[in-house]
């Protein structure tokens, strides 16, 4: 594939790629400008002319299993539009679970929904509408965009007078479809377009989507008013640092659990009126496998737990009566304690769960105190172009704390695996280098020739 490729390319387009393309079996045999960090073009190709081929960070079923083996840079096909289509020249792309779920190959294999032979991760992105589909009206090759990940058929019942997000053809873009993200294209439903704020970088466009609108959404169906005491798992991470802000805007008393000093002054910069500490709580995470004294212990560390919430929020009188919404995304570790915390009436909203997915919990907490669980995925349109105009109004702001090159796109996802970040980190793809804004000012910082 390695000489063909190149040829065929370079034969359309010989001023595009600057990397050799070709197919890498492992990390040291990379195409050498990748590698090296170089920029993935010597200069950007003519607007609207996409190549037949582009490079990508590419997974295949037989690689699945270790996220820096598992993503490996490829040449591959390049992505045409359907009639309500787009393709995206991508500058940054956002890191998130999504990419390390699909180069784990859990808890599904990814070629088991979308059975394409390979897999390109990545749910957000900015860049530049390159090519638009025969239907596309509202947008025109040149926009400045980002993306929302979710899409949907655009002609069910739920699509067309309910919720998007009920479409029983939903997928999220770049995990249950192939062309994700990290790579040179991506192909997009034209209702994923966002436009790009104008004073954010490439990267930090990139950075946000995922953990803003799931964090809009996961707010909005928790019914957050006012007043409302809100607990929320992972506060530093790309969903909670948004799930602060987005409480904070609607007038609720953000709570944020946190595992350091660092994160926690994170948190309390963002707006959260209250930090904990989960380190001091030894014994507060479920184990599967616990004994009777394990359990004893745990639910000892939940109530401690509880009291300094308790004490944190000033309550004097009595038993802490608990939370009025807990921010859920941790899953099997914490969701005993969330439903336990939860106020009689309560609710605990969840979009996922890194920890694990089979959940134990004391479910007399929950019918006898009428609490209610509430399952939450992504974001609609319409509330991501909401949560994106608080973005491009600065009302929230975008927690970029690392930017990867391309060349370094698996150690991002690594860090995100071994929680070794906070905030949210991006990767550079077409953009030579940080700090640029829109297409004009990329195209000038490349080197002449």
């Amino acid at each position: 594939m390695g000489s063909v490729t190149h040829n065929v390319v370079e034969a359309e387009h010989p001023e595009i790629l600057r990397a050799e393309l070709g197919r890498s079996a492992s990390a040291s045999n990379m195409p050498s400008a990748v590698a090296a960090g170089a920029p993935l073009w010597q200069n950007l190709p003519p607007l609207g002319v996409v190549p037949s081929l582009m490079l990508g960070y590419a997974i295949r079923r037989e690689r699945e299993g270790s996220v820096c083996s598992a993503m490996q840079v490829e040449a591959v096909r390049s992505p045409q539009p359907g009639p309500d289509e787009v393709i995206v020249l991508v500058m940054a792309a956002g890191v998130n679970y999504n990419g390390v779920w699909a180069a784990l190959g859990r808890p599904v294999s990814v070629f088991d929904i979308h059975r394409h032979p390979f897999h390109i991760p990545g749910s957000d992105a900015s860049g530049v509408v390159w090519q638009v589909g025969a239907n596309v009206r509202r947008w025109k090759v040149g926009d400045e965009v980002i993306i929302h990940g979710n899409m949907t058929c655009g002609q069910c019942g739920p699509c067309n007078g309910f919720d998007p997000m009920a479409c029983e053809q939903h997928r999220v873009c770049g995990y249950e479809t192939p062309y994700g993200s990290f790579a040179q294209f991506m192909v997009v439903q034209v209702q994923q377009l966002l436009r790009k704020p104008p004073q954010l970088s490439w990267e930090e466009a990139a950075s946000y989507g995922v953990g803003c609108f799931t964090a809009y959404r996961m707010l909005d169906r928790a019914h957050v008013r006012p007043g409302d005491t809100v607990l929320i798992w992972g506060a530093s991470g790309g969903l909670g640092c948004f799930a602060i802000q987005i409480a904070k805007l609607r007038g609720a008393i953000p709570i944020a659990i946190v595992s350091s000093d660092e994160k926690a002054e994170l948190a309390r910069s963002l707006g959260a009126e209250l930090v904990i500490d989960r380190s001091a709580f030894p014994g507060l995470a479920f184990c599967p496998g616990e004994t009777a004294a394990d359990k004893k212990r745990r639910f000892e560390a939940t109530r401690e737990f509880a009291r300094a919430i308790g004490d944190g929020l000033g309550h004097t009188s009595g038993r802490f009566p608990g939370v009025d919404v807990v921010f859920e995304h941790i899953g099997q570790e914490t969701f005993p304690a969330s439903v336990f915390l939860a106020n009689r009436m309560g609710r605990i909203v969840i979009c996922g769960a890194t920890t694990g997915f089979e959940l134990t919990f004391d479910v007399r907490h929950l019918w006898m105190r009428q609490k209610s669980i509430i399952g939450a995925h992504g974001s609609n349109a319409e509330e991501s172009q909401r949560a994106n105009e608080l973005v491009a109004h600065g009302k929230i702001k975008p927690v970029l704390t690392n930017v990867y090159p391309f060349a370094e796109c698996p150690q991002a996802h690594d860090s995100m695996l071994s929680n070794r970040k906070k905030g949210t980190i991006a990767c550079l793809v077409s953009a030579p280098k940080t700090g640029l804004m829109n297409l004009a000012g990329t195209r000038g910082a490349f080197s002449p020739g």
